[in-house]
């Protein structure tokens, strides 16, 4: 089997917040003062020029700023890193560019600007429209300036974005989650995530868990109510936590579910690339202090660290991704995306399908409503030895 390159995306990392969340885990960090963004987008082009060797000839089909609150920057620093990203990298016709956006950082005049740059798709952290969750979250917005910023964007011609809601919050019922959901459709969003709460490592609220979060029962109750409800509106479920309007599925994310590949640049940003000279699969990180960051930026220093992964771990990791599709996925494309015959994994596809966990049919894999449950454990199944 030979290895074929897949869809190539771009991920940026904007590592600033106002303030870090108790239940977040991802490389943020508290801005204090003026932040360096001309700085910050100097190093990205040249920690972008650093990586173009990896990627020469291809074409970027989408870009994705998370964070961090990537809203925190002026769209001139967002606008002036495209325009350098695309004089490097040629971008596919219409090519998704999505913008995380923390409500509390909106402003108006700003998603003028940002559409004016270019990006075309726009994700809302609401994660509740309670204000007493939100509070208990650390959230820095409330309920009316979450429904004030997606007025701003509207008004600013967008009309493609997302709204992050979770569930399973301290202090929530069923009804308040499903009335967050009611709040959600009135806006009228193309795309909804909405996942549990969950207590990562190393955040606050794992050190010191917060009062009232709803037990397991309850939280399935959530779930499975909330999904009708979701479906009930028209948001198809095409992804664990991911529901969309038709043809409005996040195409960024999708890659990344389907074992694409992905440049990533910026602060702690990881990417996965596959090298067909020598049909060798890549993941690289850079650093995740955004001082050094600033400081390493386009030299060696900056990389955190590079690994080849091994044909014996990509199973594994095809399976980690591709097994959250609600429709699965198709043998050849396990074949195309991780060099491999499909006759290495039929051994656990026979042992996962008697388990009652997959459903094999026509060449296309897919979870059963009991292999949803045991998500975990199935993907388990295709680690090595």
């Amino acid at each position: 089997m030979s290895l074929t390159p897949p869809p190539l995306s771009l991920y940026v990392h904007v590592p600033w917040c106002v303030r870090k969340c108790p239940y977040c885990d991802f490389n943020s960090h508290e801005g204090r003062g003026e932040l360096p963004f001309a700085a910050y987008v100097d190093a990205l082009l040249a920690d972008l020029d650093q990586d173009l060797p990896l990627v020469w000839g291809r074409t970027v089909q989408t870009v994705f700023f998370g964070g961090g609150t990537p809203s925190l920057m002026p769209p001139e620093f967002i606008d002036r890193f495209l325009q350098g990203a695309s004089a490097r990298l040629r971008f596919a016709p219409g090519c998704e560019i999505t913008l995380e956006t923390n409500p509390g950082t909106a402003e108006h005049g700003r998603f003028e600007g940002y559409r004016a740059a270019g990006v075309n798709r726009l994700s809302f952290g609401i994660q509740s429209f309670d204000d007493g969750c939100l509070q208990r979250l650390g959230r820095i917005h409330d309920s009316r300036e979450a429904e004030a910023a997606v007025t701003l964007a509207r008004e600013a011609g967008f009309d493609n974005f997302n709204l992050d809601l979770m569930y399973a919050l301290p202090g929530q019922d069923l009804a308040m989650a499903m009335h967050d959901l009611e709040r959600a459709f009135a806006l009228e969003p193309t795309h909804v995530s909405h996942y549990q709460l969950t207590l990562e490592p190393n955040t606050v609220f794992a050190a010191r868990p917060p009062a009232g979060i709803p037990d397991e029962d309850l939280g399935w109750d959530i779930q499975e109510r909330c999904q009708a409800m979701l479906a009930g509106a028209g948001y198809a479920q095409y992804e664990v936590s991911a529901y969309a309007r038709p043809g409005r599925q996040c195409a960024h994310n999708l890659n990344y579910w389907t074992y694409g590949d992905y440049l990533g640049i910026g602060a702690g940003a990881h990417g996965k690339i596959t090298l067909g000279h020598d049909e060798s699969i890549l993941r690289r990180w850079k650093h995740k202090h955004p001082t050094r960051y600033l400081a390493d930026a386009g030299t060696p220093a900056a990389i955190g660290g590079d690994e080849v992964v091994a044909p014996g771990r990509r199973p594994f990791e095809f399976m980690l991704n591709a097994l959250r599709l609600v429709d699965g996925f198709a043998l050849g494309l396990f074949e195309q995306r991780t060099g491999l015959p499909a006759a290495v994994i039929e051994p656990i596809l026979a042992e996962a399908t008697g388990r009652g966990w997959l459903q094999v049919e026509d060449g296309h894999v897919r979870l059963t409503e009991l292999g949803r449950r045991f998500t975990n454990d199935v993907v388990a199944l295709f680690l090595e030895g």
